[in-house]
């Protein structure tokens, strides 16, 4: 039981050091996302766009690209499920509650990791946002 155990304790260590990459990844993207596009989001807030507009506009893009991120792997897990197969305990390859549990933590974590941006597109100040050069 001990050889099991070790690689369950190994799996789920990776899976938290995963987790933890993909949260800093999309952070990144839509951090260097929301900086690329500062003279927009200055132009929307000084023509009269609400901040809930702007957080909605960076959350929504991220969550398009978390969509199809998910429906690729989802369809990955499906094909190579059966390659894996022998090293699950317990559980098939195509485990339903797996398979909807972990694009569920990892929308959550998406959008968590998106607010920060999405926090400071909204408060940005319009007119040094459309001074600034580009």
């Amino acid at each position: 039981m001990a050889l099991p155990k070790l690689y369950a304790t190994l799996v789920g260590l990776f899976a938290a050091a995963a987790l933890l990459l993909a949260a800093l990844g999309v952070y990144g993207v839509m951090a260097f996302v929301v900086n690329q596009r500062q003279r927009e989001i200055g132009v929307r807030l000084a023509l009269g766009a609400e901040p809930a507009g702007i957080r909605r506009m960076v959350l929504g893009q991220s969550g398009r690209l978390a969509i199809v991120g998910l429906a690729v792997g989802i369809g990955g897990a499906m094909l190579l499920g059966q390659v894996i197969g022998r090293l699950l305990f317990g559980v098939s390859p195509t485990d339903v509650p797996t398979l909807v549990a972990v694009p569920l933590v990892l929308g959550v974590v998406t959008m968590l990791a998106s607010w920060i941006p999405a926090r400071r597109a909204m408060r940005l100040d319009p007119l040094i946002a459309i001074r600034e050069e580009g």
